[in-house]
């Protein structure tokens, strides 16, 4: 299973934030630029680290006009407890039936032992819902690197 590339149909999807609400889906965001924070495991320290890092810099991210989804395979409970604990500003998603990870080519089938956890990989969306930028990395412990990111999408 390769990562889905540059210039490809980003593949769309439906994912919960909390139980009883509207599952938010992709396709419902075209017409503006989305990035999509794929993490290993919820409450996990790089995964908390990686996230903050967005919480705490939320003026510069929100500048850019982009929606931000963190994605994790964690359930919806468990993901709603770690975004209210770290105060994030944007949705965690739940992907605990690992669509969105294997559409995007990021479900490992070992991690340490666990099967089907994401890798640590970060996916911007354009307007026209095609992957604008995509990074993806092998070892957890390597945060994604930020200011491309930002770049990727002053870039749309």
């Amino acid at each position: 299973m390769s990562t889905i590339a540059v210039g490809e149909p980003a593949p769309d999807f439906s994912l919960m934030r909390a139980m009883g609400e509207k599952p938010v889906t992709l396709s419902e965001r075209r017409g503006l630029p989305v990035v999509l924070l794929f993490v290993p495991l919820a409450f996990s320290s790089a995964c908390t680290e990686e996230l903050c890092h967005v919480a705490e810099r939320w003026d510069m991210w929100g500048e850019l006009g982009a929606a931000i989804f963190g994605i994790s395979i964690d359930s919806p409970f468990a993901n709603q407890k770690w975004a209210e604990e770290m105060g994030v500003e944007f949705p965690v998603l739940s992907d605990f039936n690992k669509e969105a990870a294997r559409a995007y080519g990021v479900l490992q089938e070992d991690f340490f032992g666990l099967r089907g956890v994401a890798k640590r990989s970060v996916f911007v969306i354009d307007r026209d819902g095609r992957v604008a930028y995509a990074w993806a990395s092998d070892d957890p412990g390597v945060l994604p690197p930020f200011g491309e990111i930002a770049d990727a999408v002053r870039a749309l």
